[in-house]
């Protein structure tokens, strides 16, 4: 389950507060609000990293919240058919065959588009599950229903760990 300290829009809320807090120590010459603000933006910042630190193990992704999501098969079989491409062609190139060769690419080709297909699907139900989790946890908190609150936060929590799966592996693949 989330907290406010694993919160990304909590983070922000935190920075812009202690950015001001920082500029009027600065206006009205007092280092104690400078340094206080300051603080408070370095704190966010932990924050905010806190609120995105996901592990992935094989084809599971962890995150800060508890929650542990399962990637979208696309996900590791276009991983392995990339792989298996880039041997065949590896492999036609060693002996000298261009068939082998081709195959290898096309199959490298078409691993990563289906690996891109899973990172959306587990990047777009992420966001949709953290969305409507939060929403869900808002009206159950309105309405007083504590269990229908407890279930939306691990909807919205489950979803933030999926997107954020997909995101360090998308990461991952630009560097």
């Amino acid at each position: 389950m989330s907290d406010k300290n694993t919160s990304t829009l909590q983070s922000y809320i935190d920075s812009a507060s202690g950015a001001v807090q920082s500029a009027v120590g600065s206006l009205t010459g007092s280092s104690a609000d400078k340094n206080a603000g300051q603080e408070k933006k370095d704190q966010a910042q932990l924050e905010n990293d806190a609120s995105h630190a996901t592990a992935k193990v094989g084809n599971y992704s962890a995150s800060s919240t508890g929650a542990v999501t399962k990637d979208d098969p696309n996900r590791s079989t276009g991983s392995w058919n990339q792989t298996l491409g880039s041997g065949k062609e590896f492999l036609g190139g060693l002996v000298g065959s261009e068939n082998l060769k081709q195959q290898g690419q096309r199959q490298n080709a078409e691993g990563k588009s289906q690996e891109a297909k899973g990172q959306l699907n587990d990047l777009g139900s992420g966001v949709k599950d953290r969305v409507s989790g939060a929403v869900g946890g808002a009206v159950a908190g309105i309405t007083g229903d504590r269990e229908a609150q407890l279930e939306a936060q691990d909807k919205h929590d489950a979803g933030k760990t999926q997107q954020r799966g997909a995101e360090h592996d998308i990461q991952k693949q630009n560097e």
